[in-house]
């Protein structure tokens, strides 16, 4: 299974495609970086156009993107999540142009995934994906936290997969 992995935003999105195996591999791994000063507007279809691109040179099996974290309390401001959103919208409508399945994880759900701890730092995320995916290098955040949402995929479909395997007769427990 080959899945590609989104960190959405709207100046800067993280990908990573992940290759499934006896070890699983990052096939590629990047950061689409946009202007600051580029309309909200053209950021959006840029991104677009690469999401599309990236679909179409990696022939992904499906999608997997990092839901917006939704804060609480009065210091949280709202604009990074919608931007979030809107990034997130345009690979969810990319996939859903070429007909391929997408899958959205929380924060937590993807660090207890990878690491086992929904706490974990981005500096600690960046450490596992590089052993786990036998990366000469460490990949800059955005790109470890889109490899870190196809590895998430990865082990939640395995985990789904062993869940509804068949028990052989007479292995009944």
């Amino acid at each position: 299974m080959r899945i590609l992995g989104i960190d959405p935003g709207t100046v800067r999105m993280g990908y990573g495609v992940v290759e499934s195996g006896p070890r699983p591999e990052a096939e590629d791994y990047g950061v689409v970086s946009l202007p600051k000063s580029m309309p909200l507007e053209q950021r959006l279809y840029q991104l677009y156009t690469h999401v599309l691109n990236m679909i179409s040179v990696f022939q992904p099996d499906v999608i997997a993107v990092e839901k917006p974290f939704v804060g609480k309390g009065e210091r949280f401001f709202a604009g990074p999540a919608i931007a979030v959103g809107q990034a997130q919208a345009l690979v969810l409508i990319g996939a859903a142009s070429q007909g391929i399945p997408v899958f959205a994880y929380t924060p937590a759900q993807i660090k207890r995934s990878v690491v086992d701890y929904g706490g974990a730092t981005k500096e600690q995320m960046q450490q596992v994906i590089t052993v786990t995916l036998g990366l000469t290098e460490t990949p800059e955040s955005d790109a470890a936290d889109a490899l870190s949402v196809g590895l998430c995929h990865l082990v939640q479909s395995q985990a789904a997969d062993a869940l509804h395997r068949e028990i052989p007769p007479g292995q009944e427990r």
